[in-house]
């Protein structure tokens, strides 16, 4: 029997990345074409159905067209429109939360959405698995640069941000080696390390920070007098905005929606390391540069294959569920899998940290010599 057309709503939630415009089109034309369904975007995460003004906005062959190549999403995201804590005015100017998921259901209700598709981090899964409690049907499409959602392979936009920071490495090299400096880039990460270990490995670091290896002054600046003496007069220095020393503590420059944020390591260790250094040392933040900008090949390929079979995955009423990709293929996983833990590099066992540390790369846990 010929089911009845479906309702679809799709939701950016999160930090903004290259490839989320690649996943919106893809579901918009798999609905449409394989089966004649309705596409509707959520504006602002879940903030264009919760505010005192519900809208939605149409997504059909028109209105999708050209997106492909462009970076962050048409619909717009916030990292702050949880609709189970969502951001209220309170007393005297201050912020306060409130649960409106209820009211969230009852404008999906409203507004005839049959499923929604959520694209995004470990908060939007997280809210996702929540959602599927309250029987609101549900599909998730993995989005991070960070690349630390479990139960997937990689996460689109990861690609995009690592060849952003590779690039700014590779310049960062001219002027090192000019000066004779030691330059420090900063790039993010805040529990996972991948992003500066891929960068940093691609982009020729000398030595590579990471969460998951906390890092010793003495040890860095062992490393770099080591280049010193073999008269290599400038040293490249890749770090996640989550590394911390041995006996320190993160970096920190403000507080977020449910976590304080993290940054600032490079300047704070420009300063540990420059009264040691005959070299002059600069610090360069990436910060948000890592999220903008057109996709790469590899993520506007994989937002399209994980766009593509989230409508599978709603046609067959497989709800409760992730897209993601294992060996190559794309799969469903269930939300309380994909959420179940943080993505992080086990440093013992990884083979790029292996092959990092048999080329002379230091970690700032140990000297290699």
């Amino acid at each position: 029997m010929e089911r009845p057309a479906l309702k679809i709503g799709v939701v950016t939630g999160g930090g903004d990345c290259p490839g989320l415009n690649a996943v919106i089109r893809a579901v918009t034309r798999a609905a449409i074409y394989q089966h004649g369904w309705t596409v509707v975007g959520i504006p602002d995460a879940f903030g264009g159905l919760l505010s005192d003004n519900p809208s939605v906005i149409p997504l059909n062959m028109h209105t999708i067209r050209g997106i492909l190549p462009q970076g962050g999403t048409i619909l717009g995201t916030s990292n702050r429109a949880d609709p189970f804590r969502f951001p209220i005015d309170g007393k005297d100017g201050n912020t306060d939360y409130a649960d409106k998921s209820h009211l969230l259901k009852a404008r999906l209700d409203e507004y005839g959405i049959d499923a929604i598709i959520m694209i995004g981090g470990d908060g939007t899964m997280r809210i996702a698995k929540r959602l599927k409690g309250m029987g609101i049907a549900v599909v998730g499409v993995p989005k991070t640069i960070d690349n630390d959602l479990y139960a997937t392979d990689i996460t689109f936009g990861h690609d995009s941000a690592c060849n952003i920071a590779m690039e700014a490495i590779d310049r960062l090299h001219t002027t090192a080696y000019s000066h004779h400096r030691v330059m420090i880039c900063e790039v993010m990460g805040r529990d996972a390390g991948w992003l500066a270990l891929q960068s940093g490995v691609s982009g020729g670091a000398d030595v590579i920070l990471l969460p998951e290896i906390p890092y010793h002054d003495d040890f860095i600046l062992e490393s770099l007098a080591m280049r010193q003496k073999q008269q290599r007069q400038f040293s490249i220095i890749v770090v996640a905005e989550g590394a911390k020393a041995i006996d320190g503590q993160h970096s920190v420059v403000g507080q977020g929606h449910d976590a304080p944020r993290y940054g600032g390591i490079a300047h704070q260790l420009e300063q540990t390391l420059a009264p040691h250094l005959k070299q002059e040392i600069r610090a360069v933040v990436l910060g948000h540069l890592q999220r903008g900008g057109s996709p790469t090949h590899f993520d506007r390929v994989l937002g399209t294959r994980y766009g593509e079979f989230a409508i599978q995955q709603v046609n067959q009423q497989q709800f409760g569920t992730m897209v993601a990709l294992r060996d190559g293929e794309i799969i469903g996983v269930t939300l309380e899998e994909a959420t179940k833990k943080i993505k992080c590099i086990t440093p013992s066992t990884n083979q790029l940290v292996a092959t990092a540390r048999n080329l002379g790369i230091h970690f700032g846990d140990r000297i290699d010599t």
